[in-house]
């Protein structure tokens, strides 16, 4: 429910912020052209933006992963089952984990049907790390194998390694995301600057000055994106995906 909310929310968000950009640089330059042009940029840039959203949704799981690791090694060692344990992370588990686990429990009350309700927990977390660990469940659970704790510390090890791997790469690339940030938004406010002098509200406010912002929105947005993507570290694969 909170998730949709938020989905809905996010589709008033770019417009309002557009119009409230327009209006105060209306406001300051007198140029509707220049208002427009900034508008634009905010509208585009909000929107390259939420894509970064969907990515910290997938560092939260992935950062997470350990301690869901933990939590369900701690609940098995205190004599609870594993369909508790699983509960348990609805309640006691990282937040980011809490409402997938709170209809996990949902899901297992109303169908009786633990295989599905977690393969659907799978599904929706969507990460490799998380994949691992709920395969690692399933195949215990199937098999009855008793070592399910052992396989989850060799798991916890294996996935505190890789985010600290990872965390140290992105630390140090860190400066070209910065950097594409800093070269995104200069020139616009430069423009802003210089649209309270006449002289600039009148060459753009002409079809050559109209050109040169409509290209500048273009080559901005481009440049942005390569940016992003030289800083972004490759994506991990989720061997488990399909397999049932």
């Amino acid at each position: 429910m909170n998730i949709d909310l938020k989905s809905k929310a996010k589709h008033f968000k770019n417009p309002l912020l557009a119009i409230l950009s327009a209006s105060f640089v209306l406001a300051f330059s007198r140029s509707l052209v220049i208002a427009i042009a900034i508008a634009l940029f905010v509208a585009i840039f909000t929107t390259l933006a939420e894509r970064k959203s969907a990515d910290r949704r997938s560092d939260e799981i992935q950062n997470a992963a350990p301690e869901m690791i933990d939590h369900l090694i701690s609940g098995l060692q205190s004599g609870l089952s594993l369909n508790e344990s699983l509960v348990g992370l609805g309640k006691r588990g990282p937040s980011v984990l809490i409402p997938y686990f709170l209809n996990f429990q949902i899901d297992v009350q109303e169908s009786g049907d633990f295989t599905t309700a977690l393969e659907k927990v799978k599904a929706q977390l969507a990460q490799p790390s998380t994949d691992l660990i709920i395969e690692a469940i399933l195949i215990s659970k199937a098999l009855g194998g008793t070592e399910l704790m052992n396989i989850l510390r060799l798991l916890g090890n294996f996935i505190r390694e890789d985010l600290s791997l990872r965390r140290e790469i992105a630390t140090k690339q860190n400066w070209i995301k910065n950097s594409a940030h800093l070269s995104a938004g200069a020139p616009w406010i430069l423009l802003l600057l210089l649209s309270t002098q006449k002289s600039t509200t009148d060459a753009f406010s002409k079809s050559t000055g109209i050109l040169i912002l409509l290209t500048g929105l273009l080559l901005t947005a481009v440049a942005y994106l390569w940016m992003n993507k030289l800083a972004r570290l490759p994506e991990q694969n989720r061997i488990f995906v399909g397999v049932r």
